[in-house]
């Protein structure tokens, strides 16, 4: 087994999960239905037909969850909380069966000695409010304050540190503009409204949470670094259009309460005054999901985009193929960027990293996942360089704890440090989980 990366000083060390990719039980205790559920239930939409139930099963499973945490060392764990459960509809008081669910998490997790460190929305739009508009209107804003009233209320005694909104450039780009994750919606740049009210949502839900005592709270953005696949003028405005759709889009108005221009895009975001004020309020720390860099060139003469997304070139991938490339440099060169380009940028925290390869249904008691150890030993050590480099990064976090429903391509990729038997849920620690473990260890001496 590789020796283990050995930061320049100590961080937090994390490892996550999402509602909807793990607790299985959808029609259990007054759950309603979110985006998520009408796209599994439509047939096609999932490559394997599988419905994410009851997948891992932790609403009924999460103390074996809490034991995974536990036994990996973990500082903390992060887990979503399923808007649906809280609110079956979108709006009026909270469920109390599933209010229950999570404050039982809570504290396993904390008589464990293990964090809990909830996102608030990973994706589970309740459907009623998406055919309301969804992240397209401003009402939305509203709906989401009240949930995290409700959550603040039952959980906020013993829940110091908080996500609110989980990827909102994923749910612009991904699900509301080309249409390849729920509500599905074909958009294109006029989907860029929902990244506004996705970050107000925030900025209320933030302030409702720290009312009841949050010490720490922030949004989990995806960034990537992206690159031009020549060394041309052309592909470097495309460089420059990607990067402020993607990444400046959804980091600038928090970090400097300014959106940034949009080369070749245009499109009036639903500011009113006020407005950025709420979004800029100083976050205690700025949370990075990053998985792999993005290689752009010039679009053609006939694409109204100004951008085209290529394979890099030259790379290895991981199980989703050249859309996720490996180059664990770039998250180092991502960090630097950001610690230059926002001289107030809190303390940062890996939210998300991770990778999924080729894997059996069933194991027989280990699975040498070589590739996943070798991947997330290359992004630690990028941490490392970032560090050496004076990026403050307080802490790490694996995706994800165990396999999990990986959205449209279902129980086809796994990235979990545990398998999962999607058949009777049996949770077996891979290679990973024993590297994890022991790179945690060799951190704290």
């Amino acid at each position: 087994m590789p020796d283990v990366p050995v930061l320049p000083r100590p961080i937090r060390w994390s490892a996550a999960t999402a509602a909807f990719q793990v607790e299985g039980a959808r029609s259990a205790d007054g759950r309603g239905r979110s985006v998520w559920d009408a796209w599994v239930d439509t047939p096609g939409k999932v490559v394997d037909g599988s419905t994410a139930d009851p997948g891992p099963d932790s609403y009924h499973r999460w103390a074996d969850d809490v034991t995974l945490a536990a036994n990996l060392g973990l500082d903390r764990y992060r887990f979503s909380i399923s808007w649906t459960r809280v609110q079956p509809d979108g709006s009026g008081p909270g469920n109390a069966a599933g209010l229950d669910y999570y404050s039982r998490l809570v504290d396993d997790l904390l008589a464990a000695g293990v964090t809990p460190f909830p996102t608030l929305y990973h994706w589970d739009l309740p459907i009623g409010l998406h055919e309301a508009g969804g992240w397209t209107v401003r009402d939305i804003v509203g709906r989401f304050t009240d949930y995290a009233e409700i959550v603040a209320e039952r959980l906020g005694d013993r829940v110091e540190n908080w996500y609110t909104v989980n990827e909102p450039a994923m749910t612009t780009l991904e699900g509301y503009a080309i249409g390849a994750l729920a509500p599905g919606e074909f958009l294109l740049f006029d989907a860029l409204p929902t990244a506004h009210h996705q970050l107000l949502a925030h900025g209320h839900a933030a302030r409702v949470l720290r009312e009841h005592g949050a010490r720490a709270v922030g949004v989990a953005n995806n960034h990537t670094h992206v690159r031009p696949l020549h060394d041309s003028p052309e592909d470097a405005s495309a460089v420059a259009a990607y990067d402020a759709v993607h990444n400046r889009l959804f980091a600038d108005p928090i970090l400097t309460g300014a959106y940034p221009d949009l080369p070749g895009i245009d499109v009036e975001l639903p500011i009113v005054d006020g407005d950025l004020d709420v979004i800029s309020i100083p976050p205690d720390f700025y949370a990075i999901n990053f998985y792999n860099p993005t290689t752009v060139t010039a679009p053609g003469p006939d694409n109204p985009i100004p951008f085209e997304i290529v394979p890099t070139p030259g790379v290895p991938v991981t199980g989703f193929g050249p859309e996720w490339p490996i180059v664990p440099s770039t998250l180092r060169e991502l960090l630097v960027d950001f610690s230059q380009r926002y001289p107030n940028l809190p303390p940062v925290i890996i939210s998300e990293n991770g990778a999924s390869f080729p894997e059996p249904d069933t194991s027989d008691g280990t699975i040498d996942d070589a590739e996943r150890i070798a991947y997330l030993d290359g992004h630690i050590r990028a941490v490392g360089d970032a560090m050496a480099a004076c990026v403050r990064v307080d802490e790490y976090t694996v995706w994800s704890l165990m396999d999990n429903f990986e959205w449209a391509d279902g129980y086809t990729q796994r990235f979990g440090l545990a398998h999962v038997d999607f058949d009777t849920g049996d949770r077996t620690p891979k290679a990973s989980y024993d590297w994890y473990r022991r790179l945690i260890a060799e951190n704290r001496r």
